[in-house]
């Protein structure tokens, strides 16, 4: 059996994170988002946000990482891996802070696919910023049409979840990939 892989994005502060651990309590293989290590790795060396300090570095290394993390899918036998994040979504959010960035960046991504691709959108009433998250809610509007645009681009049909509870957004995802068999 091909384990399907199944990403699961949306600009800060949407509920990716929360989602992905109640997919997890369930039973589901989810892999976690890799910039939060990053960002404190670097915090740890001096550096406050490596994003704005030097995002081609950054970038690089959040590539590496979620390659890595497509690459581990190998491991799993189960239908389905849920992803906090893909690949496309770094050179989305270089797009959106108008940064160019290498080919290599653009080639890996339309190398490496994804099976589905879940859009959760900017939500008021749940957004907070802390020391990773540092966009104000407006900024996170804006990343929100760069990942959309960004997804589409590599020719991904992104499903937008709406917003609700938890569960009720486990159920739109899980029913959208059960019709997608």
């Amino acid at each position: 059996m091909k384990t399907k892989r199944i990403v699961i994005t949306g600009g800060p502060g949407t509920g990716k994170t929360t989602l992905i651990d109640a997919l997890e309590k369930k039973g589901y293989h989810c892999l976690p988002e890799v910039s939060r290590e990053i960002t404190k790795q670097a915090q740890q060396k001096g550096v406050e946000q490596l994003f704005l300090t030097d995002p081609i570095l950054f970038s690089k290394r959040l590539l590496e990482g979620r390659l890595q993390q497509f690459k581990d899918a190998n491991q799993y036998e189960a239908p389905f891996l849920f992803y906090d994040r893909g690949l496309p979504d770094v050179t989305a959010y270089m797009d959106y802070a108008k940064t160019a960035y290498p080919e290599s960046f653009t080639n890996q991504c339309e190398e490496h696919r994804y099976d589905s691709v879940f859009l959760l959108p900017p939500w008021k009433n749940i957004y907070k910023q802390d020391n990773e998250r540092y966009e104000s809610f407006e900024e996170a509007e804006k990343i929100h049409t760069a990942l959309l645009k960004g997804y589409e681009n590599y020719g991904y049909d992104v499903q937008l979840v709406p917003v609700g509870t938890v569960e009720d957004r486990i159920s739109y995802i899980l029913d959208n990939l059960k019709q997608a068999r």
